[in-house]
């Protein structure tokens, strides 16, 4: 079975082997089999893969000419083992049924190269290649939250520090004694600095989800204000304090006063950020189009007031939830070659051959032309019905796999334990041909390996999940993240877009984000103004007649 496109690589796969175990207690001989997984990858030209099918068929036959009896028995035994001593949950009991279908030479697993020696271009860039656009990109990522972090911790200590420096002993500052008033103030003042710091964490300690091209005006304007209004309290308090503390005596309530008055500054400041960056786009005022070429899949949205630049990443956000994952080889169907009847009709007379064309029928190009609308909703047609088809077999194949499978303890007789894995792999090629050919025909070869396949079947048989679980991530194949080589750290998109991306999106901006092949557009219209009035209903004029006819059954 070859899980990669136009299936150029061979391997030996699965192999079914027979053995006799000798029990010493009964005198039973079962034959029970081992499947071994042999991972093979080799690249070579269409003639030589038209010759390994030609052998595979041979063999198939031949092996089907001698060979009477398929069925394979239960696992089963007395072999004592060093695993029998542990968690009997953990452990299942295969039985394999028979199978119509030899395995020995249709499974293959593939790599992503041809040799084992080779190394791609992602492990090249793993290894450190482009490190120096890898700390550029790191640094745009992280310089504008690292600023913000600084100025963040210097207004938070500043009160502390305005509090803290009169009662050092080393500036030998003239500071009255607090009193109980004072101290009133000073335990208002930690638990004002206690909850802005968790509002803080809670609302703005995260990791940067995107770096835009351009500032982020609202986040700037607030570190704005913050270095103003903490450097506005620092002069103050080095002119009217601390030029009086060196002369005269200053009451310490005052201070503890003037530094508790920073820290409700900073409340303010904290709850004007909240409502700038997280609540103000939260109320709808626009209805979004996004649309992905070349496929043509759209979603709608209704989104808030944003900047273009952040438009953009809640959009993103949008599409990695909502849209399926981008599959080009679904753009070309499987097409089946269509007999068409020639037009010209040759006749013989007196012994000379002549062609007539037909004045009746048109001519080829302007059939095709006619009849290509017909050919492609056949072609759909043809190719749903084949899918539909390959599913049902699929979702067969699964439920017969895991009817074979129970759990250790459940079982009465002698039975050699397995853990998961080692019972998804004596199971996996019941089923293995069945999800072949549906990866095949819906054209998802390249999205899962055998090994992916493997895990997320031991998975299932861990937890005790259904069939229909373990298919759900190769039947249903939205969102985009549900394709395992969309999870990495980092997507990387660029924007287009004709006006300055800080601005605010407004009624007809358009904007489009693309990726490689794939492109997303994404159009902005106003929501309407709903107008709703209020109508009474006259409960004399809501009454009503029955009217009776013959022909009716009232």
């Amino acid at each position: 079975m070859s899980f990669w496109p136009g299936d150029n690589f061979v391997g030996s796969g699965i192999q079914l082997q027979t053995y006799r175990v000798a029990t010493e207690n009964e005198s039973i001989k079962s034959r029970y089999s081992v499947y071994s997984t042999r991972f093979s990858c080799s690249q070579g030209h269409m003639a030589a893969a038209f010759k390994n099918s030609d052998h595979r068929s041979r063999l198939r036959r031949s092996h089907r000419s001698k060979s009477t009896d398929h069925s394979v028995p239960v696992i089963s035994g007395n072999k004592t083992s060093e695993r029998m001593g542990q968690t009997s949950e953990d452990f299942f009991e295969v039985q394999i049924l028979s199978q119509n279908q030899n395995w020995g030479d249709n499974t293959t697993a593939v790599t992503g190269n041809s040799s084992v020696h080779s190394i791609s271009m992602e492990n090249l860039y793993k290894l450190g290649g482009d490190s120096d656009e890898r700390w550029i990109f790191k640094c745009q990522m992280w310089i504008g939250s690292f600023v913000a972090i600084i100025l963040s911790i210097f207004a938070f200590i500043s009160p502390l520090i305005m509090v803290v420096l009169p009662k050092l002993d080393v500036l030998e500052w003239k500071v009255q004694k607090c009193g109980p008033e004072c101290d009133g103030l000073l335990i208002s003042f930690a638990f004002k600095l206690l909850i802005l710091l968790c509002g803080t964490w809670a609302v703005f300690f995260r990791h940067p989800k995107a770096t835009m091209p351009r500032i982020f005006i609202f986040r700037a304007l607030v570190l704005v204000l913050l270095v103003v209004i903490t450097f506005s309290y620092w002069l103050f308090y080095s002119v009217r304090i601390v030029e009086k503390l060196k002369n005269e005596q200053v009451s310490y309530q005052s201070i503890v006063l003037f530094a508790l008055s920073l820290v409700d500054a900073l409340l303010f400041i904290h709850y004007l950020a909240v409502i700038l960056i997280e609540i103000r786009h939260l109320q709808p005022l626009y209805f979004v189009k996004v649309i992905r070429s070349p496929d043509g899949e759209s979603h709608c949205y209704n989104m808030g007031q944003l900047s273009i630049q952040r438009a953009a990443v809640w959009v993103l956000e949008k599409y990695y939830q909502d849209f399926s994952p981008y599959n080009p080889y679904l753009d070309t169907l499987p097409k089946k070659s269509h007999k068409r009847n020639s037009s010209i009709k040759f006749s013989t007379v007196n012994g000379v051959t002549k062609s007539v064309q037909s004045p009746t029928l048109p001519s080829d190009h302007g059939r095709r032309r006619d009849t290509s609308h017909n050919e492609r909703f056949y072609e759909e047609c043809e190719y749903e019905r084949r899918v539909k088809k390959r599913k049902a077999r699929l979702i067969t194949a699964a439920e017969e796999a895991f009817r074979h499978i129970k759990r250790l303890h459940e079982e009465s007789g002698p039975a050699i334990p397995m853990d998961s894995t080692e019972a998804a792999k004596a199971i996996f090629p019941s089923m293995a041909r069945a999800l072949q050919k549906y990866l095949r025909i819906t054209r998802q070869q390249p999205h899962h390996s055998i090994q992916a396949i493997l895990e997320n079947l031991a998975l299932c048989l861990s937890y005790d999940l259904s069939p229909r679980t373990f298919l759900e991530k190769y039947i249903t194949v939205s969102p985009v993240l549900q394709n395992d080589k969309e999870h990495t750290s980092m997507q990387k998109w660029a924007l287009v877009c004709d006006t300055l991306l800080s601005r605010a999106v407004e009624p007809g901006c358009i904007f489009i984000l693309r990726q490689n092949d794939v492109s997303v557009l994404v159009i902005v219209h106003q929501l309407p103004h709903f107008s709703i009035t209020e109508e009474i209903i006259d409960s004399k004029t809501n009454k009503f007649a029955l009217r009776l006819n013959s022909e009716t059954s009232v």
